[in-house]
């Protein structure tokens, strides 16, 4: 991974006369992605800049790279796996190579295939290619969303970047916070793709290319997710299916253990990064480093598993413990990097496991992110089951029985615990037929912060969030089974918004890290969804077919534990005993009154209560991150915009090479 940024288009006079300038700005908030260098392209109409992580071919894969007659340039940040292969064909029909970069076979699958060059790749990545001769651009961004790409069409022309900051920095304008992408957050966890949280700013959604020529913008879908009419399954044993879903996972592992420099793991304890842990030490005889979190709380802990996998597996174990302290510390710096108001704390302990890994000198990690999305290990699928029950069977003495047995890593002694999540979840259960039946619980969670929005800000909204995704659903939706449905609900909003964005992407390369995920290679997601549901959730035993096709690869403790979801320190950690000063600065009533977002009497009845020690449960300690993480995103993207994005003249020092 790396950072790109550019402006297609011949800019404004004071952008013509300043290239140079805007370059080193936009390159100066992208050297956390790209560290070991950076260089930028430029003619009349396009500027290209890259900084650069090197992980392939460290000797000779900088960019921006070029085809043979400097016709066709191109920036790229991630990795194409399928490299290798991709190279050997091309070669075979005299294509010549000037790297050994992966990236490199994008401008000669180009000048074969067109457009259609997108549809060879296996891979993270997010590009823009420039095509000097019909004076075209070309951005795109891969199947799942891992790396990011942000755009805005202004009177320049087209402007990108892997982030947001560079696109400010090269504006040099001041941001606003876009309404209905707020209420879309606090609904669905991140806006609805592409809406960002900036006003004006769209993200090249998942799947999704376009194409910039003589100034205007088309969008072309070259992938989404699909699902089967229901019913409609493949015909498959589940020998079969086991025995072809490990041979996917082997392989997607194997193209992603290609670099030149070491490749460790994430291992939460868990069955999916315990698995892809194992199936590297299965491919590689090369020491193996692991990395975990830790925490005090046993609630949140899991370092028991983790050393069940290391004793077994071998491999060399190093671990970061998350106290409260160290989230507090470092929680502004994690909105900074996410860009984006948090719903959770959960990104922050992210951060810190991957300046471990940068401090221990390694560059890339494989994870197990995207299994319980591609297989329906959540609990929110569980929930969608259990609520359909209830629907059809609504005076079932199951019910009780029913809720312990979807939260058994859950305390439901203590007081009424139990009832409020059977009311909670059994809230709606005649709406079953509604296409959003399977996540109206989360949403409904999350979107009572609302009621701490100001009344003026609250007003500034035109579209409400449940319609701005009905609207973005694909025409065959309805045709789907729940469990079709509830994925794909699932893998659009929380994964590629949050999951792989906030929590993933942003919180990776804060300490230049490169993040690889097995289970999103999109030949696994386009098999594992046309199997039928049932073989995905076997009554309530989540994954049942992966753990079918993982065999004796894992302990059995990992294979036979319950899922439990990755879980951090919540409001608590930040009231009570020695609160941070920031805290007490955006909370005050002149800061939230200055800001607009919130009611400042009603956020200081909240933080009364949690002071008090009556906070109710999960609902005011996630509001409360989400009203201060808020108010840092404005202190610092906003309020603090002169300081940040000064105008500032090309610095020798910054290693910003043109090339041509």
């Amino acid at each position: 991974m790396c950072g790109i940024a550019g402006l297609i288009g011949s800019g404004r006079d004071n952008v013509r006369e300043d290239r140079h300038g805007v370059a080193e700005r936009m390159a100066s908030q992208l050297r956390h992605r790209g560290p070991d260098g950076g260089a930028c392209y430029m003619d009349p109409s396009a500027l290209l800049v890259h900084t650069r992580l090197s992980i392939i071919d460290l000797s000779t894969g900088a960019q921006p790279l070029h085809n043979e007659d400097k016709t066709l340039w191109l920036i790229c940040n991630g990795e194409i796996f399928n490299y290798v292969e991709l190279r050997a064909q091309l070669k075979a029909r005299g294509h010549q190579f000037s790297t050994n970069s992966d990236c490199e076979v994008i401008l000669h699958l180009y000048e074969e295939h067109g457009l259609e060059f997108i549809d060879h790749l296996n891979g993270q990545f997010a590009l823009c290619l420039w095509d000097a001769k019909s004076q075209t651009a070309v951005l795109a961004r891969d199947r799942v969303g891992i790396a990011p790409l942000f755009y805005r069409e202004g009177s320049e022309g087209l402007w990108f970047a892997s982030e947001v900051k560079a696109m400010l920095a090269g504006r040099q304008e001041s941001p606003r916070m876009d309404v209905d992408a707020f209420n879309q957050l606090l609904s669905f966890w991140a806006p609805v793709s592409p809406s960002t949280i900036f006003a004006g700013v769209q993200e090249v959604s998942p799947g999704e290319m376009l194409v910039y020529r003589e100034g205007r913008l088309e969008s072309r879908r070259y992938w989404d997710l699909d699902f089967p009419a229901h019913g409609d399954h493949a015909d498959i044993s589940v020998d079969r299916a086991a025995s072809e879903i490990r041979d996917l996972l082997e392989d997607a592992t194997r193209i992603r253990l290609r670099a030149d420099v070491p490749v460790a793991a994430y291992l939460s304890g868990g069955l999916d990064s315990s698995a892809i842990t194992a199936l590297i030490r299965e491919q590689s005889t090369a020491p193996l480093k692991t990395y975990s979190l830790t925490f005090a709380d046993s609630g949140l802990d899991e370092s028991s598993y983790q050393s069940e996998v290391v004793r077994q597996l071998q491999t060399d174990h190093r671990s970061v413990d998350c106290s409260d302290e160290k989230i507090v510390e470092r929680f502004e710096q994690a909105v900074w990097h996410a860009e984006s108001p948090l719903i959770r704390s959960a990104p922050v302990p992210m951060s810190l496991l991957s300046e471990l890994v940068h401090r221990d000198g390694t560059r890339v990690v494989l994870t197990g992110e995207g299994a319980d999305e591609v297989f329906g290990g959540y609990d929110i699928f569980k929930e969608a089951k259990l609520r359909r029950f209830w629907a059809s069977n609504p005076q079932s003495a199951w019910r009780p029985l029913l809720i312990k047995r979807l939260y058994p890593y859950l305390n439901l002694s203590q007081g009424n615990a139990g009832d409020y999540l059977a009311r909670f979840f059994g809230g709606g259960v005649e709406q079953a037929a509604h296409p959003l039946f399977s996540h109206q619980p989360r949403m409904n969670s999350t979107a009572m912060i609302r009621q701490f929005m100001s009344d003026d800000f609250r007003r500034g909204s035109k579209v409400g969030p449940e319609q701005s995704l009905l609207d973005s659903l694909p025409a065959a939706f309805g045709s789907w089974s729940w469990f079709g449905q509830a994925q794909y609900l699932e893998m659009k909003t929380l994964m590629s918004g949050y999951l792989l964005s906030a929590q993933g992407d942003r919180m990776l390369m804060e300490n230049s890290v490169e993040g690889r995920f097995p289970f999103l290679d999109h030949r696994l997601i386009e098999y594992v969804n046309r199997l039928d549901p049932r073989l995905k959730m076997r009554v309530l035993n989540e994954k049942f077919i992966l753990k079918r096709s993982l065999g004796n690869l894992v302990p059995p403790s990992i294979l036979k534990r319950y899922k439990q979801p990755y879980r951090a320190p919540m409001g608590q950690a930040f009231v009570g005993g020695r609160e941070p000063d920031y805290l007490r600065y955006l909370l005050s009533e002149e800061q939230l009154s200055q800001y607009g977002y919130f009611d400042s009497r009603k956020v200081a009845l909240l933080l009364k209560k949690l002071r008090a020690g009556r906070a109710l449960g999960y609902k005011d300690n996630m509001a409360l991150i989400v009203i201060l993480s808020t108010q840092s995103w404005h202190q610092q993207f906003v309020e603090e915009f002169p300081s940040r994005f000064a105008v500032r003249q090309p610095s020798r020092q910054a290693g910003l090479q043109l090339v041509a």
